[in-house]
Parts: C-alpha cells; sequence; structure tokens
C-alpha cells in the first residue's frame, strides 16, 4: 500500500489481488443471507472505498484493520439499502419447512391464559388477528396505532407467546 499510495502501479495491483480474497470472506462472513451477485457487489463496492480513500491510510498503522472497517461499514450499509425487509422465496424452504405431524405443544393449553399472559396491548393485538381475522390497517385504527407499530408489536407478542410455549414444554 505505501508503494501503491506513491504511484506504483504494479504494486497497486499485486496489494488488489492480494486483498481480494481476504475481503471476499469478510463480506460473505457479514453478509449472511446475502445471494452471491450481492456479496459481489459489496465487494465490489469495498474495493472503490479502498481505491478513492486510500490516501487516508496512515503509512505507521497496520493495514488490515483499516481494511476490515471498510468492508464491514460497507456490508452495514448494504443491508441499510436494502432496508430491514428480507424477502425470500418460499420454494427455497419448503423441504425445512415440512414438519412430520405430531402432537402439538399448544395442544391442551389454555390459550386465553397464554394471552393473558401477555401485556394487554399485545393480546388485543394477537386476539384481532388470529380471532377476529382483522387486517393491519383496521387493528392500527381500532387501537389508535401507525400499521408500523401493529406490526412490531404483534412480532413482539408472538416472540413472547413462542417463548411461554418453550417454558411450558420444559
Amino acid at each position: 500500500m505505501r508503494a501503491a499510495n506513491r504511484g506504483d502501479a504494479a504494486a497497486y495491483r499485486r496489494l488488489l489481488q492480494a486483498i481480494t480474497p481476504a475481503l471476499r470472506a469478510v463480506v460473505r462472513g457479514r453478509g449472511n443471507n446475502m445471494t452471491h451477485e450481492t456479496c459481489e457487489d459489496i465487494l465490489q463496492d469495498v474495493l472503490l472505498a479502498i481505491h478513492t480513500r486510500r490516501h487516508t491510510w496512515h503509512e505507521d498503522a497496520p493495514l488490515r484493520p483499516w481494511l476490515y472497517a471498510i468492508a464491514r461499514h460497507k456490508v452495514v450499509d448494504a443491508f441499510r439499502a436494502r432496508g430491514r425487509r428480507v424477502e425470500l422465496s418460499i420454494d427455497e424452504f419448503a423441504g425445512a419447512l415440512a414438519v412430520e405431524c405430531g402432537p402439538d405443544p399448544m395442544q391442551g393449553r389454555d390459550m386465553e391464559k397464554v394471552l393473558d399472559a401477555l401485556e394487554p396491548r399485545a393480546a388485543e393485538i394477537v386476539r384481532a388477528f388470529g380471532l377476529y381475522g382483522e387486517t393491519t390497517a383496521e387493528t392500527a385504527r381500532r387501537l389508535d396505532m401507525s400499521e408500523g407499530a401493529v406490526r412490531v408489536a404483534l412480532h413482539r407478542a408472538l416472540k413472547s407467546i413462542a417463548q411461554l410455549r418453550e417454558r411450558m414444554i420444559e
């Protein structure tokens, strides 16, 4: 990198060839659940950032942490850019989703007892979806909440129910 920053094009080419496999591994490791193409796009962003910011590396500092920091930030940027929503085809998981028929761990449990263990608003949101068949918009209007808040509350409530179920099974 020192030679590259002094204008040695051959040294810069060797540097990029040497660091690319390690950076690819960092991107793939941090960008789990991303496609190969997405990881390669992020890798290109990392290499471009290194190129445009190579003047910021201090020659007396180690190179690897500087490179890894850029890679880590570019992966985070990629997650932000695609938002919190992850879209996956259910067909990819059809085999993993198949469940053997067996006793339902909730069978014989009183669902009202489980719902009563939740915070009242969370229980009402679960009832709205599960028992009343309301949509997110209908529930949001009825409870004077935003649709996003309803979705978050439902997710948290379902997570709490899963934890309660685990405790009941144990």
